[in-house]
């Protein structure tokens, strides 16, 4: 069952003109869709339905069809996936329940599907790029299914770290420590302790100048953080998509591109 989301759309004359962008969330709960104008603002409604567990290929592919099947035209496609991606091919996803994905050429597939050229990122740094100012060392997280993470200098990537893999306390990973099956076991004031000494050591690792926490679990945080520590969105893992297409990252994607 698809659920459709509102998720305060533009009005038509509000309605950027330029290329629209497809932008898809792949998350370890939800499979989410929505059109995008040039200035990211969201077109019409957003499509969500249930990630399905486990979440290999020959089922995810088929369901984004179908989802993305109840949006309108659309000129370009941006993808957020939940691991390790290199030149659109999957390395790791650690969150979707199987190992069918290592190698796996998502961004072609789903060029092939949709007929649209498609650029894809880890979720997180797609996420990021809907809440960076571009000035400075700016880090975000995503707390949700797992961990993710993503470091920008200037407004620019810096390389995909897969800090959910890391072990954080004894022999638990931050997937394992800060995710949502966390949560539920040691109940929400144990875990906001355990954010609270996450925030603790990347501020003393990255030094960051600001760090934005998004995800759909960052709602469940009701310490007090520090003034640049902030809480963002959900929705900027949908609206970060057009980011994708600026032109500063045009160099990143252009072996991708040539290659399709």
């Amino acid at each position: 069952m698809t659920d459709v989301e509102a998720a305060h759309p533009a009005s038509p004359d509000q309605v950027k003109p330029g290329p629209v962008t497809l932008a898809i969330d792949i998350g370890g709960s939800n499979l989410k869709a929505g059109l995008l104008d040039n200035d990211g603002a969201i077109v019409g409604k957003r499509v969500k339905v249930p990630t399905m567990h486990p979440s290999p290929p020959k089922l995810v592919v088929p369901a984004l069809v179908e989802l993305v099947g109840q949006l309108g035209p659309f000129d370009r496609v941006s993808v957020g996936f939940p691991g390790l991606i290199k030149r659109g091919v999957v390395r790791t996803a650690p969150n979707l329940g199987t190992k069918d994905w290592a190698g796996f050429d998502l961004a072609g597939a789903l060029r092939k599907q949709l007929g649209k050229p498609v650029r894809m990122l880890n979720d997180a740094t797609v996420q990021g790029l809907g809440v960076i100012s571009g000035q400075g060392l700016e880090c975000v997280i995503t707390l949700g299914t797992g961990f993710g993470f993503a470091l920008y200098h200037d407004g620019r990537l810096t390389p995909q770290l897969e800090m959910s893999q890391h072990v954080v306390r004894k022999d638990l990973t931050y997937d394992e420590y800060l995710g949502v099956a966390a949560l539920h076991k040691v109940g929400r004031k144990r875990w906001e302790r355990r954010v609270e000494r996450m925030l603790a050591q990347l501020r003393a690792v990255v030094n960051f100048d600001t760090l934005y926490i998004g995800g759909g679990d960052a709602q469940e945080i009701k310490l007090k953080l520090p003034d640049d520590v902030r809480i963002v969105s959900n929705d900027a893992g949908i609206t970060g998509g057009v980011r994708l297409w600026d032109s500063r990252l045009d160099d990143a994607f252009a072996k991708q591109e040539a290659a399709a």
